[in-house]
């Protein structure tokens, strides 16, 4: 029997083996506040408790967004220098309680994928979307902020370290098949009921396989690639704590092109 829960912007499900979490704030394109961010920690560990449950399936409402990175009007509040640090410990842990979910994790994705949306995908162990998505972090364009190490680590583990200066230096949007030419897709689809109907089948497929095998293969993987988040403390600060990322959280918030001044 499934079991079914909405916790405000998440919808989340689970039924036959296959739980289900959706972004839904699709007025925002699925824009993501900090209660969405710990819904699906909050729902990792759910899955993490239900034995039933072999596979985790991420996705977006309303056809236009997975998600369009983090709700850039929250940034508003800091004000001190741990502010950006609290924050980027907060999406770390959210992240790692994502990759280290006990069972394989399934990213569908339409429409737009950037930020942390983009960071959420590539934190799962597949990614299937459908022919308009894209991908992409365009921070140096908007915000001025800057990623993670362990962020960084888990993106130029899927597509390479040259790959990521290219996609946050131009600040440009990777195109699907592009996505998938880089490494960061698995597969493309036509369109809206074709990702349905993969992600599906997708779903069933691997919830059929050995779950301890998928888990230990998982697990192995994370733990060679991690890195701890304390040691780039310093380029967070530079980044959060400067005139520029005020400058880009204004201008984003008011619709014109970012000022740069380097400080």
């Amino acid at each position: 029997m499934g079991s079914e829960g909405r916790t405000d912007e998440l919808l989340v499900s689970i039924d036959g083996g296959i739980a289900r979490a959706t972004f839904n704030r699709p007025q925002a394109r699925n824009a993501l506040t900090f209660a969405m961010y710990e819904d699906l920690a909050a729902f990792c560990a759910r899955v993490n408790e239900d034995p039933s449950v072999r596979v985790l399936v991420i996705s977006g409402a309303g056809g236009k967004a997975f998600a369009a990175g983090t709700d850039i009007a929250q940034f508003r509040a800091f004000t001190t220098p741990q502010d950006p640090l609290d924050y980027e410990r907060r999406i770390d842990r959210i992240l790692s309680t994502l990759e280290t979910c006990q069972v394989p994790t399934i990213a569908s994705v339409a429409g737009a994928c950037t930020g942390g949306g983009a960071a959420i995908a590539a934190c799962c162990d597949l990614r299937v979307a459908s022919a308009e998505a894209r991908f992409g972090f365009p921070i140096a364009r908007t915000l001025g902020n800057c990623l993670s190490l362990s962020s960084l680590a888990r993106l130029s583990g899927l597509v390479g370290a040259a790959r990521v200066k290219e996609m946050i230096f131009t600040g440009r949007l990777y195109e699907a098949e592009e996505a998938k030419a880089a490494g960061f897709l698995h597969e493309v689809v036509p369109d809206a009921d074709a990702l349905a109907a993969r992600t599906e089948a997708l779903a069933l497929t691997v919830a059929a396989q050995a779950p301890l095998t998928l888990r230990a293969t998982k697990e192995g993987l994370r733990r060679i690639q991690a890195v701890p988040s304390e040691a780039g403390d310093d380029l967070i600060l530079m980044c959060y704590t400067s005139e520029d990322f005020r400058e880009g959280i204004e201008a984003f918030l008011g619709k014109r092109p970012p000022q740069w001044k380097g400080r």
